[in-house]
């Protein structure tokens, strides 16, 4: 048969597959993205990405309603369900004049200190950021103990702490304007602070030398310490106008937050005037620290480990994590202050428990965020 006839006889070949029915490609090449229609927020509902955050505030939020109810249970006199629907003369008093008083003071403290170190590590980017950075805790704490040397009484105390809170700070912040023309704000700020800290706690040192070591020096030491047992009503008013002043001026503050968290050149190029931002959150978050700290001594850690620990449920959008963070911050200190009322026979002070649950977990929280980004 010639070749000609061969071509005659074979059957047709098949027709080229469109573009369409073309099977895909396997190959090394990158995916294609997804449509745009996929990516966009559905019509009914939010997001996934929208709804996780709303969730995690909501759970938290329950959470801290979940601990004051606990809170309330917790201590040396145990009230039962069957003696808070009855509310005799015993259980009114100890509900009223000392119960709530300190579950709403453990609650506005932990807020507050969470706040303000979630708002340190946003305008300074650096997550090791706590409340004490410039000063804050150590200039309350030397305002304390010259407060009890001089037999200020307690309301003479939690005002001298406050003062010395505020001005420590303050002269941080002076100081960095002052030297720091010709060199980066932060860093100056940041070592003006640890300067100003290590004085006062050199004034604090001199005051316990001095003040008589039968009476005065173990106050001074137990006030360091930290706690809440000697919190009144009045201290109730005093702290909720600070975590309103402080806390709402952080609100307003959250997305220039977020902008700085970039860098103070993409922040000035976008329009937000970084010297008077960093300075209004500077001011609000020492409004908070030196309340919280005049009222409840030195707690450390709830401003440092919380902020990390919110911002592993819902991110670093400041948006979401500055409330998160004091809902966090109200509960974590809800329950150390219960544990405190409940371990020993004595209650034991704040920083002590703070220090001993606040280290394991900070050191978890870093080397799982360092095995994260490897």
């Amino acid at each position: 048969m010639t070749r000609e006839d061969q071509r005659a006889v074979a059957p047709p070949a098949p027709p080229a597959l469109a573009a369409a029915d073309a099977p895909p490609v396997v190959a090394d090449a990158p995916p294609s993205p997804a449509p745009a229609a996929e990516a966009a927020t559905p019509a009914h509902g939010a997001s996934p990405v929208r709804r996780r955050p709303a969730l995690v505030i909501t759970v938290l939020a329950l959470l801290l309603v979940a601990a004051c109810a606990a809170s309330l249970a917790l201590g040396r006199y145990a009230i039962s369900l069957e003696s808070l629907l009855a509310l005799d003369e015993t259980t009114t008093n100890v509900l009223f004049f000392m119960r709530l008083p300190r579950i709403a003071a453990a609650a506005l403290i932990g807020a507050a200190l969470a706040g303000a170190g979630c708002a340190y590590q946003g305008i300074f980017r650096n997550p090791m950021v706590s409340p004490d950075l410039l000063g804050a805790s150590a200039g309350a704490g030397f305002g304390a103990a010259a407060g009890i040397l001089f037999s200020l009484g307690s309301a003479g105390v939690e005002l001298c702490a406050f003062v010395m809170g505020l001005l420590a700070v303050g002269i941080s912040y002076f100081l960095s304007v002052s030297i720091g023309r010709s060199m980066r704000g932060v860093l100056v700020l940041v070592l003006s602070g640890m300067v100003i800290g290590n004085l006062f706690q050199a004034f604090t040192s001199a005051v316990k030398f001095v003040a008589d070591p039968n009476s005065q020096l173990p106050e001074i030491t137990f006030w360091l310490m930290g706690g809440l047992s000697a919190v009144r009503d009045s201290d109730l008013a005093w702290l909720l106008a600070a975590l309103l002043l402080g806390g709402v001026g952080l609100f307003v503050l959250r997305w220039r937050i977020n902008v700085m968290a970039n860098g103070e050149e993409e922040a000035r190029a976008l329009g937000v005037e970084v010297k008077r931002v960093r300075l209004a959150v500077v001011a609000c978050a020492t409004l908070l620290t030196s309340a919280s700290v005049a009222v409840a001594g030195m707690v450390g850690w709830v401003g440092l480990i919380v902020p990390h620990l919110a911002r592993f449920l819902v991110g670093a959008d400041q948006r979401v994590l500055l409330p998160a963070s004091m809902l966090l911050g109200s509960t974590f200190l809800l329950v150390v202050d219960g544990l405190c009322r409940s371990v020993y026979t004595t209650e034991i002070p704040l920083s002590i428990l703070t220090s001993i649950i606040g280290a394991p977990l900070f050191i978890y929280l870093i080397a799982r965020s360092r095995k994260g980004g490897q």
